[in-house]
């Protein structure tokens, strides 16, 4: 597909409906724009947190873990790391 955009006043340009809709470009997402000498390509910066949260749950769910088990354990992980470094008992 081909399609002319227009920079307005303030630097924007607005894609072409068919483009947004084809890749689910809803307002507010965000992308890099890459200049290749003189050839711009915009990438899609896809957000880490909310699909790394989803993989973190899936393995927990798999592994039978609940939140309580990731805490202690944390607490655990913690208190090991404190008393290494610091060669005493964390006080909390």
């Amino acid at each position: 597909m081909s399609a002319t955009v227009q920079v307005r006043q303030r630097g924007t340009l607005t894609l072409p409906a068919e483009l947004r809709e084809k890749y689910g470009i809803r307002p507010g997402d965000t992308f890099r724009l890459v200049d290749l000498d003189g050839i711009f390509v915009l990438t899609p910066m896809v957000p880490m947190v909310p699909e790394l949260a989803r993989e973190i749950e899936r393995m927990r769910l798999e592994a039978g873990l609940s939140i309580e088990d990731l805490l202690s354990s944390l607490r655990e992980q913690r208190e090991r790391y404190y008393r290494e470094k610091y060669g005493v008992r964390q006080t909390v």
